[in-house]
C-alpha cells in the first residue's frame, strides 16, 4: 500500500510547476527528478538490486538519439529529423576508438536497423558496448517514432555504493496529471525493488533542475 496519497502528489507537483513556471521561469525546459534516500541497506552486504520501468509518458524529451541505419531507415531519419549514420559512414571512422568514443559521447542512445546490427562490433569495435550504448534494434515492422518515444519513457533503478539514487521522470513542459502518473508509477516500482519495501525508504523527493527540493514522504 502506498504511504504517499494521491493529494500529496498533486500538491508537491503543483509546487515544482509554480516555481518553475511562474516564480523562476528559466530559458531551458527544466528535468523534473525523483530522489530516493533508502535505509536500513548495507550497500557492501546487501544484494544490489535494478530494474527498468516504462513510464505512462515520455519524461526525457530532449534525449539524444542516432539511428544507424540501412537505406530505409536512413530515409525515414531524414523525414523525422532524426540523426542517423549509413554503413559507409560508419566504416569511415575506421575503428578509431577515439572517435568512436566521441561518437558515444554525443548521443544518449542508438538504434540499429537489423540489417546491421550483427557488424556493429566489426565496424566500430567494442567502444559503444564499453560506453554501454549498443544500439537497440530497430526492424522494418517497427515504428521509429514510437520505438524512440518508449526509450523517453523508460527509466532503471539501480543501487550501487551509496543509498541515494535519482532518476529523471518528467519535466515542467508536461501537464500536472502527466507528471503525476510518472511520479506514482516510479515510486511505486522502486518500492516494489526493495526488500522491505516501504520499511527501506528514509525520503522520497521531487524537484526540477533549479527548483527547490520538495519533500513526498
Amino acid at each position: 500500500m502506498s504511504k504517499v496519497t494521491k493529494e500529496k502528489y498533486e500538491e508537491s507537483v503543483d509546487q515544482i510547476l509554480a516555481y518553475s513556471l511562474t516564480e523562476k521561469k528559466r530559458k531551458f525546459q527544466e528535468t523534473i527528478e525523483l530522489q530516493i534516500m533508502l535505509k536500513g541497506y548495507d550497500p557492501s552486504k546487501d544484494k544490489r538490486f535494478n530494474g527498468t520501468v516504462k513510464l505512462p509518458f515520455p519524461c526525457r524529451p530532449n534525449m539524444k538519439i542516432c539511428i544507424l541505419g540501412d537505406a530505409k531507415h536512413i530515409d525515414i531519419a531524414k523525414e523525422l529529423g532524426v540523426p542517423a549514420m549509413s554503413v559507409e559512414e560508419l566504416k569511415k571512422l575506421n575503428k578509431n576508438k577515439k572517435l568512436v568514443k566521441k561518437l558515444a559521447q554525443k548521443y544518449d542512445a542508438f538504434f540499429a536497423s537489423q540489417a546491421i546490427i550483427k557488424q556493429i562490433p566489426r565496424i566500430l569495435g567494442p567502444g559503444l558496448n564499453k560506453a554501454g550504448k549498443f544500439p537497440a534494434l530497430l526492424t522494418h515492422d517497427d515504428s521509429p517514432t514510437a520505438k524512440m518515444n518508449e526509450l523517453k519513457s523508460t527509466i532503471k533503478f539501480q543501487m550501487k555504493k551509496v543509498l541515494t539514487l535519482g532518476n529523471a521522470i518528467g519535466h515542467v513542459g508536461m501537464s500536472k496529471e502527466d507528471i503525476v502518473q510518472n511520479t506514482i508509477v516510479s515510486v511505486n516500482f522502486m518500492v516494489s525493488l526493495l526488500k522491505k519495501n516501504w520499511q527501506n525508504i528514509k525520503s522520497l523527493v521531487i524537484k526540477s533542475t533549479m527548483g527547490p527540493p520538495v519533500r513526498l514522504y
